[in-house]
């Protein structure tokens, strides 16, 4: 008889269906990304203070202060977890539909102090777990916040292969838009998961962009053939792609080959000033398209360096 396998069963299968060789290595990416993931949202919330700081120049300033991010020792009380990780576990612990709304209801409960954003709780009060199509909200014109995208990275490590690609879209989509139902804020997510199925595979940071832009088409075909509030969707789509196709030019890596090109003068205040250029209403990372970018492009400038990394 079939039998059913259990979550740890599942992961383990995971492990060793896709990546039949150096499975100790890929176990230890799986792990370090759900990590390092918490790590880096710690760091840049540090209980509110920075996340609603929008001077870059202001934050390095108090970072030095503490003697650098290798003397920081990221644990309560002084570096919280913010509610982005919060719903990432969450996300990380549904399987379906239903269990994701669930666990998003649930986890509204452990968000004291963690600052999570109006659309994030206006939208889970909405969900309806216990009944049939409780996971579905309506079309939000103001749904275009980054909350979609903090929570998505390991719907990449769940569809990690690129035969998984309709899996990824699908759950991504569907993830995304239990709270922010609209392409600018859902589009993140995708995004978000993608780019982690991408650093899965070994794929070169520069052709993640590219790949995003390929795949947009098939993301659109999959909110169509659902029939749920097609035409606002269509009628949004575009804020998302046309910001990315500008930001790929930029970067000059819209060939997905091409190495990325910056400014000569790329330091804190150049940075907060490009930022703050490529976002929606002038908060850098707010926006389920500038959010993933600007993690994008700190992680093309920093290669493997993890301090640079998070400085940026």
């Amino acid at each position: 008889m079939k039998r059913e396998v259990d979550q740890g069963e599942e992961q383990d299968l995971i492990h060793t269906k896709i990546f039949k060789t150096d499975e100790i290595d890929t176990k230890e990416r799986f792990e370090a990304c759900m990590v390092l993931s918490g790590v880096g949202d710690a760091l840049g919330f540090r209980n509110g203070r920075w996340e609603f700081c929008y001077s870059g120049r202001q934050i390095h300033y108090e970072l030095e202060d503490l003697g650098g991010i290798e003397n920081i020792s990221v644990q309560r009380p002084d570096w919280r977890l913010s509610d982005d990780t919060i719903m990432h576990l969450a996300t990380a612990e549904g399987k379906i539909a239903l269990n994701l709304a669930r666990h998003y209801v649930e986890c509204m409960k452990d968000m004291n102090g963690r600052a999570p954003g109006e659309t994030c709780m206006a939208s889970c009060r909405k969900l309806k777990p216990d009944k049939q199509h409780g996971y579905l909200i309506p079309f939000n014109e103001r749904g275009g916040g980054c909350g979609a995208a903090m929570r998505a990275m390991c719907i990449g490590l769940r569809f990690p292969r690129p035969q998984d690609l309709e899996d990824l879209i699908a759950v991504s989509v569907e993830a995304g838009r239990m709270t922010h139902h609209n392409p600018t804020g859902y589009l993140g997510s995708l995004a978000a998961a993608l780019f982690t199925s991408y650093a899965i595979q070994g794929c070169p940071v520069r052709q993640w962009g590219k790949g995003l832009m390929d795949c947009l088409p098939k993301a659109l075909m999959y909110v169509q053939s659902q029939g749920r509030h097609v035409k606002d969707n269509e009628r949004t789509w575009n804020y998302f792609e046309d910001q990315w196709k500008k930001y790929l030019a930029e970067r000059c890596i819209s060939d997905g080959e091409s190495d990325p090109v910056f400014p000569l003068r790329y330091g804190i205040d150049e940075r907060d000033k490009i930022y703050d250029s490529w976002s929606f209403t002038g908060w850098a990372g707010s926006s389920g398209h500038d959010a993933p970018m600007i993690a994008y492009d700190a992680l093309l400038f920093a290669g493997n360096n993890w301090e640079e990394l998070c400085h940026r």
